[in-house]
C-alpha cells in the first residue's frame, strides 16, 4: 500500500452496470476509503448491479446515483472495473462515454482494470496512450492507436492502467499515487 498518500475529501466515482468483476471494484474501493477518499457507485440504472466472481454471480451493490445524473465536474478519478458484461455495456452508454470525456477533459485521474479500457476506447480516449489491460484487448487498443504494454500497472499520466484482479495490490499503490499527486 502506498505511504503518504494524502487522498483524503477526494471523490471518486465507479462506473458500473451488471457483469462487473467484483473484486475489481472491491478491491481499490476499500484502498481508496482506507487512504480517506469517498467512492461513489454509478450505474446507467437506479437500484443495484450484480458483481461477478468471473462467470458467477457474486453479491450486489446498491447504486448511489445514475451515470446520467453525475458531474465529472462534481468527482476527483474515476475507476472503471472490469467484467465482459460490463465493459461490453458501459462502452455504448452514452452517459458513460461522456463522463469519462469530461474526466479526461479536466486532467483528472482514469483507472481502468481488465476490460475497462474498452469505454475508452469507445470514448476515443486511448489514442497516443500507453496501457495494460486483459491481454484478449490488445488488439482493440493498438487498433484504437494505443500503445499496449503487458505489465501488473501502467501508468501514463493521469491514466493508470492494469490487467486482472491478481494485479490490484500494485493498481491500487499507483492509483492512489496519482489520485494525491498535487493538481
Amino acid at each position: 500500500m502506498a505511504t503518504n498518500t494524502n487522498v483524503s475529501g477526494k471523490k471518486v466515482a465507479v462506473l458500473v452496470t451488471d457483469g462487473f468483476e467484483q473484486v475489481e471494484l472491491t478491491g481499490p474501493k476499500k484502498a481508496l476509503e482506507a487512504a480517506g477518499a469517498q467512492v461513489s457507485i454509478l450505474a446507467p440504472q437506479n437500484g443495484t448491479v450484480q458483481g461477478f466472481n468471473h462467470a458467477d454471480k457474486a453479491d450486489s451493490f446498491q447504486v448511489e446515483r445514475t451515470i446520467a445524473d453525475a458531474r465529472p465536474e462534481d468527482f476527483d478519478a474515476v475507476l472503471l472495473p472490469g467484467g465482459v458484461q460490463n465493459a461490453d455495456a458501459l462502452r455504448v452508454d452514452e452517459d458513460a462515454r461522456a463522463f469519462v470525456k469530461g474526466i479526461s477533459a479536466q486532467g483528472k485521474p482514469i483507472a481502468v482494470i481488465c476490460h475497462g479500457p474498452w469505454l475508452l476506447i469507445d470514448a476515443e480516449l486511448v489514442q497516443g496512450r500507453t496501457l495494460t489491460s486483459w491481454p484478449s484487448l490488445k488488439v482493440d487498443l493498438t487498433n484504437a492507436g494505443a500503445s499496449w504494454v503487458d505489465a501488473q500497472v501502467h501508468v501514463d499520466h493521469q491514466l493508470v492502467s492494469s490487467r486482472k484482479p491478481d494485479d490490484i495490490p500494485a493498481f491500487n499503490e499507483q492509483f492512489l499515487k496519482v489520485l494525491g499527486a498535487p493538481a
